[in-house]
Parts: C-alpha cells; structure tokens; sequence
C-alpha cells in the first residue's frame, strides 16, 4: 500500500488531545514583568524558591528584583541594553533575570562551564554592559573585561543567602580581586531601595538573547520577545488540564535556567503558576534523589542525562515517588530503553517532548491523558502549525509516513538571531522556522524525530540517520551511552562509527557490538567500526554532542 498524502492543515492530532486542551488558546498579549508583579501580589507569603536550605518567599523576592532594578537603573542600564547572567540556578540568577526585565533591559544568559574565549565571543556579539557572575568565577570575567563592552561586574556568592544552620565558613567563596566597577551583590541589596523607574515594557519588546548550543554550527542569538515567552507560559497552561494556576504545587528547579528549557518550563513557569521551586546548582543524581526525599515534589521536568544518573544510582531502588505527579524530559532525545525501564521500576511514564532554542523553546508534548506513544516527541501544541517537508526544496509537504524536515509555525517563534539578517532569513521562511530535523508522521500525527539534516550520513547510496542506529545501541544490556557518526570511506562515501560508554563494571568487544546490531539492523545500517570510551562529550543539558566527535575524527584523518 502506497504513503497517504496529507493535509498537515487538518492536524490529524487533534483527536489525541486530552479533553480540556483548546486547539486554538485565546491568547493575552503582556510582558513577564506582568506575571512577576502579580505573582508578587497574589501570593507575598508563598516560598517561591529554596536554596541550600534557604526558604524565599515570592515577598522576598520581589523586594531583591526591585532594588537590584533600581541598581541597574543606577548602572545607566536603559531600555534595550544587554545585561549578562552568569550563574548556576541560585536565588540571584532568578532576581537579576526578573530585575533586567523590570526596567526594559535586555538578559543574555550565560553557562557558568563556557570558556573565556565562548564567553567572549558571546559577551561581544550581544554588546552587554553589565556581568552578574559567581564569585567563583570573578577574576576570569574581570581579565576578560578589557577585551568586550562590560562595564559593571556584580559578584554573587553561595554564601548570599543561606539558612542559619549552615555556616558560612563552610560554603565555597572566592574574594574578587580589587578593580573599578566589581561590586559584591549584598552590597548592592543594602545600598539600593526597592523603588526602580517606571518602565514602560510591552509584550513585543525582546525580553531576552538566548544563544544556541553551538552543536550545528557558531552560536547565535535567539530573539526572544515578551510575547514569545509569556505565550509559551499559556500553552504549557493550556497543554495540562489537571495542574492549575495558583496551585500550591512544587517542582524540582534542576534544570539549568542559562538553557531556554529550564528557563521556561521550569523559571518561568514557576513564577506563572505561584509554585515553589527547589533550587540545586549542581544536579547531581545525589542531589535529585535527595530533593525527592525531603521536599516530595509533584512535577520534576528533566534531562536524559538526570533520568540516567538517578536510574543507575544504588537509592534509586528505595526511592519513593509517590508524591510525583508529573515527570517530564526533552533538550534531548530520551532513549526508549530507559523510559520502558524507568516505567517498570517507578510505575511513572516520563512524559517526552520536543523543542528548541528558537521556539522558546517547546513545541511539542505527547498529552497526559490520553495516547503516550514511547520514542515519539508528541504532538504539537495548541495554536502551533507544523508541517514536514522535502529535503530538497523545503517546500513541498511529503506523505504521511515519509522522512521530512519539520518546520513549525507558531507564537513561540523567534523574532530572529541577534545582527544575522542572513541566517534568519534562511531559518525563517514565510514565518515557518526551518529546524534542520528530520522527522516523520504517523497516521495519528505523531511525530518522530528521525534525526537532525546535518547528522545524515550517506552509506552506499543509502540515507542512514544515526539516532536509528543509537537507539539499538541502547538495548544492549551493558551499555550506558552510544553516539554514531559517518567517517570517510573509499568507496561507500561514509561507514558508521560507533562510540560507547559501557556500564561500570562491563566489557564488551567490537566484535560484540556489530553482532548485537547485525540482528536489528539492515546490513547498510551497520557499525563497522567501533570505539569504547569512558565518557561523551555532552552539552550542559546532557545532550551528546555529535559535531564534537565528527570533528574529532576529521583531525585524526588530517
């Protein structure tokens, strides 16, 4: 039976809906300074976020956004102008992320693991004016200093706020060396009142810059407008039927909030909904299982990475998660084996979906309530239009069940990238975002991400999309983590490497890998070589980076 030609306008999807989801969310236009302010009101006594201990309520907190506001004000930020964080998920990257916003500053956020030289590249490119930094990591920004267009440079500490039975001697600090414009931020807090200007900010101005992962190609500026973000929170509001506003609901805040994932899903959103959030700098299965312990939380929005690390971690057996409501993973594809063996030792299917930095980034989910189809990314969200697409043209749609590029349109989209007139206009076609994924549909409209168009490797004429092949690699028993890649062959055009990580304690040959996958796979599909490593290299959101390890291979052929 041949492929059914599809409509992609007739969204397919839809029917899979839970009851309750609009395929269509009456949109308000506002800004994230509207969300703040009203949560500030409506629930002063509330603890907003908790960190190594320390309880925040939504009072407290807007009382440290306001004077570090007004400080800012004071800086000579103006509406517009680019502000820098770079920080772990703590109490003052939230504060100075909601305090930018206030006067109609612009964030750039920062990884706190970036290099001077990415760091410098992205301080330029985006022209801040003012860091707010770790201690930690203090000195590196001030001899960067002299080569961008920082001005001011505020330093925060882990001992900024901490609950009085933990001794502050005993958390890590660094003392900044002595320069112009380095202020330590309780200085700051006591010196500025909670009374910043009255900026006028609307729901098209750009709230933030967030640069792109990088595992593509140079790094870009994603434009990120107010309305962008603020309707982002309304279709995760709209997706979930059963968890409300105002609820009384706490998350796990490990995602970091310097990735557009956990800003979203996880910042925001908390400030959106009233919740609590509990904060950890560094998410460590430790610190996870830890969290569930001692603070039950109901909705916990993960990487792979995470998922893994607790999965192989010895409490993992004795965890309880009966207070979890909602387990959530995306930022990277979660491999089937380990959501079917998650499932089977918790009784909790995670909830798998998909976006970008570009669509701020969710577009995707599979529902709650209804079908939860494992190794697909979902279906698209209310009032976001998704199509697939020839990989020749980009133009013409391609038939149910065929591989195409997926391009999305929707209110989440990006304004742009930051001063790349030309890469927008590649990206943005007639107000479709171009993704670079390859995907396909089934007949229920859900999508499958096949792989990414640049990670396509050509073997003997076939098409071969590497994630296929990592998906095999990871029901074998022994192994923890796999990537494969095309490398030059003769006379093939490419052959399939493959690079694993085996579980502690295993061993396994080549020989072994190639006859498991002999069994699974075409002939074409093959590993022919194979190389065992102790790690991957991965981005800060666990994401296994398969640029890296193709540029690896280049130089050693060079």
């Amino acid at each position: 039976m041949g492929k059914k030609n599809i409509s992609y306008q007739q969204k397919p999807w839809l029917k899979f809906y839970d009851e309750g989801v609009p395929e269509f969310v009456n949109f308000v236009d506002c800004s994230l300074n509207d969300y703040f302010d009203e949560a500030i009101k409506k629930y002063p006594n509330r603890i907003a976020y908790v960190s190594q201990g320390y309880e925040m309520t939504y009072k407290e907190l807007g009382d440290i956004v306001y004077r570090f506001a007004t400080c800012l004000s004071d800086f000579g930020i103006n509406k517009g102008d680019r502000v820098a964080i770079h920080l772990p998920n703590i109490f003052q990257c939230v504060a100075a992320y909601y305090a930018i916003i206030k006067i109609g500053g612009i964030v750039v956020m920062h990884n706190p693991l970036y290099s001077p030289a990415e760091l410098e590249f992205q301080f330029n490119d985006s022209g801040a004016e003012v860091v707010v930094t770790l201690d930690l990591f203090s000195n590196t920004i001030i001899d960067l200093r002299p080569k961008t267009k920082i001005n001011q440079i505020v330093c925060v500490s882990f001992r900024d706020y901490l609950p009085s039975s933990v001794n502050p001697d005993t958390v890590l600090s660094v003392e900044p060396k002595v320069a112009d414009n380095v202020y330590k931020w309780n200085d700051l807090m006591k010196k500025y009142n909670p009374n910043p200007p009255a900026i006028k900010v609307i729901h098209e101005d750009i709230a933030q810059l967030q640069y792109t992962g990088g595992t593509t190609g140079a790094s870009k500026g994603a434009i990120l407008t107010h309305s962008n973000l603020t309707k982002q929170l309304q279709q995760i509001d709209a997706w979930d039927t059963s968890i409300h506003r105002g609820d009384e609901k706490t998350m796990v805040g490990a995602l970091p909030f310097f990735h557009v994932y956990g800003l979203s899903t996880v910042m925001n959103l908390n400030i959106y909904d009233g919740f609590k959030t509990i904060l950890t700098a560094r998410p460590t299965p430790e610190s996870l299982i830890e969290i569930i312990q001692k603070y039950r939380p109901h909705i916990a929005c993960l990487v792979p990475a995470m998922y893994i690390g607790m999965l192989n971690h010895p409490d993992f057996q004795k965890l309880d998660l009966s207070c979890i409501e909602r387990l959530m993973s995306g930022s990277a594809p979660l491999p089937v084996e380990v959501i079917k063996a998650y499932e089977a030792k918790t009784g909790i299917h995670i909830n798998e979906g998909f976006g970008l930095t570009e669509a701020s980034p969710v577009t995707h989910s599979n529902p709650y309530g209804t079908v939860q189809k494992t190794g697909s990314i979902g279906i698209p969200y209310p009032g976001t239009e998704v199509r697939l697409v020839d990989l020749e043209t980009g133009e013409n749609d391609v038939p149910q069940g065929e591989p195409g590029e997926m391009i999305i349109r929707g209110p989440q989209i990006m304004k742009g990238y930051w001063n790349r007139p030309d890469e927008t206009a590649q990206a943005i076609r007639n107000g479709w975002l171009y993704t670079g994924d390859i995907a396909t549909m089934d007949e229920d409209g859900y999508f499958f991400i096949v792989d990414r168009k640049k990670d396509m490797i050509i073997s003997g004429g076939y098409n071969v999309y590497p994630r296929e092949i990592d998906e095999v690699l990871y029901t074998h028993p022994k192994i923890l983590d796999a990537c494969c890649i095309g490398v030059p062959h003769p006379t093939r055009g490419e052959q399939i490497k493959a690079f694993i990580v085996l579980k502690e304690g295993e061993t396994a040959t080549e020989k072994d890998i190639i006859d498991f996958c002999i069994k699974k796979l075409a002939k074409y599909k093959l590993p022919t070589m194979v190389e065992f490593r102790s790690e991957l290299p991965k981005s800060n959101v666990g994401k296994i980076l398969r640029k890296v390890l193709r540029e690896e291979e280049m130089r050693k052929m060079n």
